[in-house]
């Protein structure tokens, strides 16, 4: 195949929104994912912002649009425009802090609002566990069977635990995320006609890591 025909190969677009309180690590997961880098120091991500990686699923060509949302509250207006048009919604928490868990309920009923899902048990969200490095040698601050049982009672949620810091189950929780968004149909075929993409490394930011 040549250069022109792979250019114009039909891929797969999936939108994908990581949601969760500042904090908890959803610039970081997302640079560990893309760009294989980790800082200590982030600013908290104003509105949002996105970046693109492209997978293998199967026999598939993907990539993923993966939106990176502020977690603070004043932004969450900003969601609308964000959220519709999502093929998946990644809800992130910090294992280590409980405040983030119970947070996950208001991220989950915003997301399904303002993205007007007509049935949000059905659709795409992935749960993620994050900082899980901190708890080595440590029993977990969040109660296990209680993110078990919030998961359930949310159609199933799948559940991964991740560390950006140490790349923990990144890969395996963004091909997760894949998988299940393909699942669902709710994909977007599109063609890229000689277009190549690309987006550039982030800035190295200060504060905490959002």
């Amino acid at each position: 195949m040549d250069s022109t025909s792979q250019s114009r190969r039909k891929r797969t677009l999936l939108k994908v929104i990581l949601l969760g309180d500042c904090g908890v690590g959803k610039t970081s997961l997302m640079n560990q994912y893309v760009y294989k880098k980790y800082s200590e120091h982030y600013k908290s991500t104003i509105g949002a912002d996105f970046v693109t990686k492209e997978l293998q699923v199967d026999d598939r060509t993907v990539t993923l649009q993966i939106w990176d949302t502020a977690g603070q509250e004043k932004f969450q207006s900003l969601g609308t425009a964000f959220y519709r048009g999502a093929d998946c919604c990644v809800l992130v928490y910090d294992v280590n802090v409980p405040r983030t868990f119970e947070t996950l309920n208001t991220w989950h009923d915003e997301f399904s609002r303002q993205a007007d899902l007509d049935n949000p048990a059905a659709f795409p969200f992935v749960l993620l566990g994050n900082k899980i490095d901190l708890t080595i040698g440590q029993n977990l601050t969040v109660c296990e069977e209680k993110v078990k049982e919030w998961c359930e009672s949310r159609g199933n949620i799948p559940h991964l635990k991740t560390s950006a810091k140490e790349n923990y189950n990144v890969e395996d929780a963004f091909l997760c995320v894949a998988k299940i968004a393909l699942e669902n149909e709710h994909q977007e075929d599109i063609y890229f006609p000689g277009f190549s993409e690309s987006v550039s490394e982030p800035e190295q930011r200060s504060s905490c890591a959002c």
